[in-house]
């Protein structure tokens, strides 16, 4: 079976907002107030809870401080999971296009570098976990992306062939994944930082899910 897996933040729901919240839960603990803006540290956000913690702290000057990075990591964590889907949401049309990839024949999975517990909790919250034949998150396997494995795992739990899968992103991560794994990447451009996925030169760029079924039987065929 041919498969698509797809990236979870910023590919499949927006959920920097939830994501910004807890982090600026950790510098108010710091005593340094709400440090990250939702709407323009979006794009930090969506590279996960350190490069959030190591944005705030350069602006309070202490970019070399991986201690205070270490420290407050579950912190952030704690308090991302306890608030997970306040702000969250898919992105328009994006389960339209998953329902009709699995009509089609195709295996559908995640591969996120989210924890898995946290991405499990956030898919169940939403109502959509059922619609993924696989998940992979960052600490399901010894390895995380860019590292090929968790792709090629999340196809083969989606029952499909991890050389005939495409990877569905929004980052270079994704991009670098999808090369060393040898398959096509799809970069969508209605993230934070879709204005910067073309220069990374993906197999496919997306702007709208719609058109995502008729992509991914062009890059598969």
């Amino acid at each position: 079976m041919k498969t698509v897996i797809f990236d979870l933040d910023g590919t499949l729901a927006d959920t920097s907002g939830d994501l910004i919240a807890a982090a600026n839960h950790c510098f108010r603990e710091m005593g340094a107030g709400d440090l990250l803006d939702p709407v323009q540290d979006a794009g930090t956000a969506l590279r996960g809870g350190r490069a959030m913690l190591s944005l705030g702290l350069t602006r309070l000057g202490r970019a070399e401080d991986r201690g205070a990075i270490d420290h407050y990591y579950p912190v952030l964590l704690e308090a991302y999971g306890a608030a997970i889907d306040v702000h969250t949401q898919m992105y328009p049309r994006a389960m339209e296009a998953v329902e009709d990839l699995k009509s089609a024949g195709y295996g559908v999975g995640i591969c996120t570098n989210k924890p898995e517990g946290l991405a499990e909790t956030l898919l169940q919250r939403l109502g959509v976990r059922d619609a993924f034949g696989a998940l992979v998150g960052a600490d399901t396997l010894p390895v995380r992306k860019p590292d090929p494995e968790p792709l090629f795992e999340a196809a083969r739990r989606a029952g499909g062939d991890p050389a005939r899968c495409v990877l569905i992103g929004d980052s270079d991560t994704d991009r670098n994944t999808a090369r060393a794994a040898s398959v096509p990447c799809v970069l969508v451009t209605f993230g934070p930082a879709g204005g910067d996925m073309a220069a990374l030169e993906p197999d496919g760029l997306l702007d709208d899910y719609a058109a995502l079924p008729a992509l991914v039987d062009r890059l598969l065929a």
